[in-house]
């Protein structure tokens, strides 16, 4: 039988258990919040525990759980937070007996309402003994987005007294801000008599409003999310950080349906954005229908556990949204391979008793330990799983060293393209050496490396080399799974480092290639910067960029400055083999 007591139940005598049962089976109408035989029922057996007394109720009239609290409080049970239609209400209303309310009473205002009868007048400014409803309901209401909230005040004679209800209502952000957004209101009353209205239709009323001011449902295979960035960096830096993210985004499939941006001197060292404005996001949340919030930084686990226990809602951090966009669009066994193991080493440490993310990867293996727990269980899967891969990536290197081997054999230089994401890595290389790689206009279309040959003017080959693209930020731990993929930069004789010239952080992303180049010990390697997209631009613009950057200017849409390039190309190859033997290939490269 499905249990529908909870709460501070274990203490209880079997007799005053069977009066909370009892409860269970009783019902009221649909067109009242409640009626006033069980409001005086539960008051009675209010009294009697000298406990809050909770009733969730159907809209039926039914009484789906019965919850005991204390004196002082009510904990409700789990009713699946955040898992239904963003524009209905939950269909349960919960009212809660408060026992000796005299003490706790307060004048509260006794105004004209669609709740109250239409023939009682009511004085301006004339006042009702009344509770004030804690803040911990109210919090209630809101995240759960039930239908109402009750409090009933219990004598201490044990029948119903004042009562205090929170409902949810839409209102307007205002004209700078546009849309809606639910708040709270809030009525009180002498009893329950007070309320007279049909409240099943009362409550479908406004859930009618919500589903009219719900923004229409994105197609998105991803969710639906806000986008949260707080920096301490210049406006601009800021800006620029939460545009790359946006289109983080929309390359993961994500539906962005706001962002939130906030500049503070000091970011908050437990959820980055203060208690109180992730309190708010959470809310917003919930009027706008979202199921995500994603961070511009990478959160610490201490900071992904505190915002999750706050928010509990699906919540990511940049590199995780990274992680997810190169697990889409892994292709390869060893594309899936290295996401995979990237994957594992960054939510290790996220681990937490709660997390569930992981559970595809735990099926299957052994049995439970003597005294582990789930989370130790959890941890020893995904060690033993990143180990297995790590051997999986020893030999796709061996593999990769032997193809490089042959190469070198046969005298054959090869060239790396690298540079930060969607500079135009693959349609250079597509243009270059007239090949079909996949090239879109989105961030990492590029995961698996792409090796290509082409032929100089003179007949003469060589081996052109598409890489991952680089991003701020980018996770230490994909860095380090794409390791044997950018062994392919490291064996190359020259790098050409491609930018894209229309981006105006383009000096910013030129700088985070080469400190990733560095850390990788390739920053000393021989390279070649090019100008993309210069068709973008105009002529002035472009002689500016290439003077100020010491940089060759192309367009791998329209071809100009292809001679140029491929012309450098060839006289850096000479230069950087100069006091070695550099074969009969070499020896006829710089032939007519």
């Amino acid at each position: 039988m499905k249990e529908t007591v909870y709460g501070e139940i274990k203490a209880l005598k079997p007799s005053e258990k069977a009066s909370l049962e009892k409860l269970t089976q009783r019902r009221t109408s649909a067109a009242d919040i409640i009626d006033l035989d069980l409001a005086k029922r539960a008051s009675q057996t209010c009294n009697q525990l000298n406990a809050q007394l909770g009733l969730l109720i159907g809209r039926d009239g039914r009484i789906v759980s019965v919850v005991l609290g204390t004196k002082e409080r009510l904990y409700l049970p789990d009713l699946g937070r955040y898992r239904l239609d963003s524009a209905r209400l939950r269909s349960l209303r919960l009212v809660v007996f408060v026992p000796d309310c005299e003490k706790r009473l307060e004048a509260k205002p006794l105004e004209t309402s669609p709740l109250r009868p239409d023939n009682e007048k009511i004085q301006p400014e004339q006042k009702v003994q009344a509770l004030t409803i804690a803040q911990d309901f109210i919090a209630d209401l809101e995240k759960l987005r039930l239908d109402a909230l009750l409090i009933v005040g219990v004598k201490s004679n044990g029948t119903p007294g004042p009562i205090s209800l929170a409902y949810l209502e839409l209102t307007e952000l205002g004209k700078n801000r546009g849309g809606f957004q639910r708040t709270v209101k809030y009525y009180y009353g002498r009893d329950v008599s007070d309320i007279t209205v049909n409240f099943e239709d009362f409550v479908s009323e406004i859930e009618g409003q919500f589903i009219a001011a719900t923004p229409k449902s994105q197609d998105t295979k991803s969710g639906k999310a806000i986008l949260v960035g707080a920096y301490t960096s210049t406006l601009a830096q800021s800006q620029a950080s939460m545009e790359e993210l946006q289109e983080l985004a929309r390359t993961a499939g994500v539906g962005v349906l706001e962002i939130f941006v906030q500049r503070r001197r000091q970011l908050d060292p437990k959820t980055v954005i203060g208690k109180g404005k992730l309190e708010e996001l959470v809310l917003r949340s919930l009027d706008l229908g979202a199921d995500l919030l994603i961070f511009d930084r990478e959160l610490s686990p201490g900071q992904l556990r505190a915002i999750t226990d706050s928010a509990e809602m699906k919540i990511l951090d940049r590199s995780m949204l990274i992680l997810d966009i190169f697990s889409q669009r892994a292709k390869t066994k060893e594309g899936r391979i290295q996401v995979e193991l990237a994957q594992l080493k960054y939510s290790l440490p996220r681990l937490t008793d709660k997390d569930s993310g992981l559970s595809r990867l735990s099926g299957g293996i052994g049995g439970r330990g003597p005294g582990e727990t789930k989370l130790e269980i959890s941890r020893r899967r995904v060690r033993d799983r990143i180990s297995f891969l790590e051997k999986q990536i020893e030999k796709v290197a061996s593999e990769r060293q032997i193809r490089r081997q042959r190469r070198q054999d046969r005298g054959v230089p090869v060239i790396a393209i690298v540079g930060y994401t969607n500079a135009g890595k693959s349609t250079l290389l597509n243009a270059l050496t007239k090949s079909d790689v996949l090239a879109e206009d989105k961030l990492f279309a590029t995961l698996d490396t792409a090796t290509r040959r082409m032929r100089f003017p003179n007949e003469k080959e060589v081996v052109f080399v598409d890489t991952v693209g680089f991003i701020r930020e980018l996770p230490k731990e994909l860095v380090n799974a794409f390791r044997a993929t950018l062994e392919e930069v490291g064996e190359a004789d020259l790098l050409v480092h491609v930018v894209d010239a229309s981006d105006g952080e383009l000096e910013h992303q030129i700088k985070v290639v080469n400190e990733t180049l560095a850390k990788l010990d390739f920053g000393d390697k021989p390279k070649i910067l090019v100008l993309n997209k210069t068709d973008l631009l105009s002529v002035p613009e472009v002689w500016s960029l290439t003077n100020s950057l010491s940089a060759l200017a192309v367009s791998a849409v329209t071809r100009d400055g292809f001679p140029e390039l491929i012309a450098e190309v060839q006289t850096r190859l000479l230069e950087s083999f100069k006091g070695q033997d550099p074969g009969r290939f070499l020896e006829q490269l710089s032939e007519p």
